[in-house]
């Protein structure tokens, strides 16, 4: 472990794990029913637990042990009072915990180390590169789009907690710290409702307004007093993308109304953080000839902002014309005084203008193309005989679309909401600007009819093309989608009417990547080299037809999801693959834990900004390019892999294993998300269906992390009976696109416990299908072992290690609750007993979630 490590190894312990075990005791003090019991009888239960996974006992066996040693509870009722007790106070520890992670994140992190844009900077300078970085900044962006997911487990109660106790832990405010644990014990974690897709956009504005906008405004202010001609205000390097309220896929609770609430509300978060902005200048702007300035632009914002029904087309140009006014002043007449202030006000209105975050429409494919059949068949706008026509033909009709349709002839709600989207798109760009609303996905893309589809749609919407400032986005998920990916840009790019459209676009095309259906489908190697392999042959066609492809990866929270250790990938990329910018969602925890903090986020956004800048800038590092024969290997590798993953995904009791091991039949009613578990209306389950949070979720919570590492051990197996594993060692040395998927399965692997299933090895059902998946476990271990030359996983990360080690041991009694509920509920299935009890598990089934979850940071 090298010095730098080291240090940070130490301060971890020092400021999270010591000063953890010292604020715990504070638990016994906190307003729960008989709670100095209940904080005695967890520690007794989290060594029973321990040992008894040592011992080879089950969650049952454990649980029952515990209850006759430590208790004298015997009814049942009894019993699961005092289990949902320790869910309490177990969620309430892991809060603790998060806000003691965020309070020392500058001191265990080093913010001016690789990675960051302190050191971009140096090696710039070094290397006399301004003015290739001034190039590069003239279009380079990161793009990070917070989605509609489960994104928050947490209410917006909780979050405000541990904002406020990250900030008196750092101020080593005992008293204040005191306090916030007292309320914590008081704000309830459960949600009574699910929420609605507003209520999710509220939750994620909560963070544009409390941590974007301050750590977006820093990074721009710092960079340009650095290199003050590199960047250039007609580009904002950072932008925020936003899918509450405009992300329909599967989620019947989304219509067009909702769009414009969202697209109000983000509006009026960022006018409010202007206005808030301005009234502090007026603090200290108290000069003649800016008072004046200063008070006119917050009345406009006030008005804006608080006179009901008052709303004017206010623009950002209006807002930036009178502080660029101050700003001369304050240069020429007042020695510069707080100049800094105006500018970094300037910086923050550059990047989020309007709009805060553009609002993406997405919706499936299957959608719009019935829709024009019911608009053909209803309406004289498109030829009737529209739906039997070929691919081709339909294509040369959508190009030429002259009449608008109407949406209220259409019967279904969903044709007839799909077509207002369209309206309501024109609507929010009328108010928060062309960047309020300019992009449209297309998920299950599976052709180049289903991008014109959505071309024609607009223009059926009222639309004229030369006015069409729109991004057509498809969206390709499968490892079959990813395959095709290319001829069906092939047939877009060489179709006449998109070519005009992208050439008015600057002749950019946007194309969306996901990860997650892509690993559900193909595996953990499969679905990355795929991706992989989909960006050069998407950048090598977009090249040949002289447009800039951008791509936009749909990531998730965990590495099966393309989570992880996103920054080294991005900087792993090479110039085989387009770097005109950064684009990927932000889902799952990954917003609380990587963006939870102003801190946090600056330092995670300064990380993606310099993979891109440096994977560009500094092109003699020889890490990021294969040549044909490692590709050559990866493909063998990711085959193989995939034909081991294709066993356990065909296995007939895998769907049931799912429903009756894991927590996933309740994962729709632990309210934390507006979207069902699954598409479309089948009672049934299938894995096709299900989605992909709801499926590595549920592995997540049993403990097995499946998705991020099964079929690797298999792979790197075969290879060396191929005699081909010293290959891949040296190609783990020498490319970092192949490190980092190593690392980033070793990160699934930590999160893994098998001990607490153990018991399912004689199940009648299961038996074969757990010890299927724990063997895989063990041999990709043995394997990562040889490859990487460690003794342990993720040995190169020394402080994540023991933060997932800490995190795990704090949720131990959770997981061994839950599993408890989930076979007394299985049991009574099996028996056919009505209990009302059953109810009882349920519940806490549903409430042993939440803290695993959101101790997990990234499993979701």
């Amino acid at each position: 472990m090298d010095h730098s490590s080291n240090r940070a190894l130490q301060q971890f312990r020092n400021e999270v794990g010591i000063k953890f075990q010292l604020f715990n005791s504070l638990f016994t003090s906190l307003p729960f029913h008989r709670i100095e019991k209940t904080g005695i009888l967890l520690s007794l239960l989290q060594n029973n637990c321990e040992e008894g996974y040592k011992k080879k006992l089950s969650p049952v066996e454990i649980l029952e042990d515990f209850f006759n040693r430590h208790t004298t509870y015997v009814k049942e009722n009894e019993r699961n009072d005092l289990l949902f007790r320790f869910v309490q106070y177990v969620e309430r520890q892991v809060v603790l915990f998060d806000a003691l992670e965020d309070a020392a994140f500058r001191n265990v992190n080093d913010i001016n180390g690789v990675g960051t844009l302190k050191h971009l900077e140096s090696e710039v300078l070094q290397q006399n590169m301004e003015n290739m970085l001034a190039d590069k900044l003239k279009d380079f962006a990161v793009r990070l789009v917070l989605t509609a997911h489960p994104t928050q487990f947490y209410p917006g109660s909780v979050l405000g907690i541990i904002n406020d106790l990250s900030k008196a832990l750092i101020d080593n405010n005992t008293n204040l710290v005191n306090i916030y644990l007292q309320q914590l014990g008081k704000t309830p974690f459960f949600k009574k409702k699910k929420p609605t897709p507003y209520d999710e956009a509220v939750s994620l504005i909560w963070y544009l307004e409390n941590v974007f906008y301050a750590a977006a405004g820093r990074i721009i202010s710092s960079l340009r007093t650095q290199f003050p001609h590199a960047v250039d205000a007609t580009n904002s390097i950072i932008r925020m993308g936003f899918w509450p309220g405009g992300d329909r896929d599967g989620n019947p609770f989304v219509n067009a109304d909702i769009t414009l609430q969202v697209a109000d509300a983000l509006r009026g978060g960022i006018i409010k953080c202007y206005y808030l902005d301005v009234r502090r200048l007026k603090r200290r702007l108290t000069f003649e000839g800016v008072d004046v300035l200063l008070a006119d632009l917050e009345n406009k914002l006030y008005n804006n902002l608080f006179i009901p029904g008052f709303k004017t087309t206010l623009t950002k140009e209006e807002i930036l014309e009178p502080l660029r006014q101050i700003r001369h002043i304050v240069i020429h007449q007042h020695n510069n005084l707080f100049l800094h202030m105006v500018n970094n006000l300037i910086s923050k209105i550059e990047v989020f203008g309007l709009h805060f975050a553009s609002l993406d429409v997405r919706q499936e494919s299957s959608v719009h193309g019935k829709l024009l059949e019911a608009i053909a068949a209803k309406q004289n706008v498109l030829p009737s005989g529209y739906a039997d026509l070929s691919d081709t033909e339909k294509i040369k009709i959508l190009s030429a679309v002259t009449k608008e349709a109407d949406p209220a002839l259409l019967e279904d709600p969903v044709h007839a909401d799909t077509l207002m989207t369209i309206h309501a798109v024109k609507a929010i760009q009328r108010y928060n600007g062309t960047d309020g609303c300019n992009r449209y996905i297309i998920s299950q893309c599976n052709s180049a009819l289903n991008a014109m589809e959505v071309f024609g749609l607009f223009l059926l919407g009222g639309w004229k093309k030369a006015e069409l400032n729109i991004d057509i986005v498809p969206l390709f998920e499968t490892i079959d989608d990813l395959q095709q990916a290319a001829e069906v840009m092939r047939t877009l790019y060489t179709t006449p009417v998109y070519k005009e459209h992208l050439a008015r676009r600057k002749n950019r095309q946007t194309i969306m990547l996901g990860f997650s259906d892509g690993t559900k489908d193909g595996g953990y190697l499969m679905a990355n080299w795929s991706i992989y392999k989909a960006k050069e042959e998407l950048t090598r066609i977009s090249r040949e037809y002289n447009i800039d492809v951008i791509f936009f990866d749909g990531r998730g929270g965990p590495p099966s999801r393309g989570g992880g250790k996103t920054h080294k990938f991005y900087a792993s990329m090479g110039h085989d693959i387009s770097n005109k910018e950064i684009q990927l969602t932000i889902q799952g925890q990954t917003v609380s834990s990587n963006f939870g903090t102003v801190d946090a986020a600056q330092f995670n956004i300064e990380q993606l900004l310099n993979a891109g800048i440096s994977n560009d800038l500094f092109s003699e590092r020889d890490d990021t390019t294969f040549d044909e024969k490692e590709k050559t290997l990866l493909e063998e590798l990711s085959e193989a892999g995939y034909q081991s993953y294709k066993q356990l995904k065909d296995h007939p009791y895998l769907a049931d294993y799912l429903l009756q091991v894991s927590p996933l039949r309740f994962y729709s009613e632990t309210n934390i998300g507006s979207r069902p578990a699954k598409r479309g209306m089948s009672s049934g389950l299938s894995l096709k269906d299900l989605r992909a949070i709801p499926f590595a979720g549920s592995w997540s919570q049993l403990k097995q992390n499946v998705t991020g590492y099964f079929g690797v051990g298999s792979a790197l197996q075969q290879m060396e009976k191929k005699g081909k594993f010293n290959e891949l060692q040296r190609l783990y040395k020498e490319s970092l696109f192949f490190r980092t998927l190593v690392d980033n399965c070793e990160m699934a692997m930590m999160k893994s416990f098998f001990p607490l299933t153990a018991f399912l090895a004689k199940h009648k059902q299961f038996g074969e299908l757990w010890m299927m998946i724990r063997d895989e476990y063990e041999l990709t271990q043995q394997y990562l072992f040889r490859l990487t030359g460690h003794s342990e996983l993720m040995a190169d990360y020394p402080v994540e290690q023991l933060s997932i080690q800490m995190r795990e041991r704090i949720v131990l009694p959770l997981l061994t609750i839950q599993q408890y509920a989930l076979t007394k509920i299985r049991e009574m299935d099996e028996q056919l007993v009505q209990s009302p009890m059953k109810k009882v598990y349920e519940k806490l089934i549903m409430r042993c979630s939440f803290g695993i979850i959101n101790a997990g940071r990234n499993s979701a």
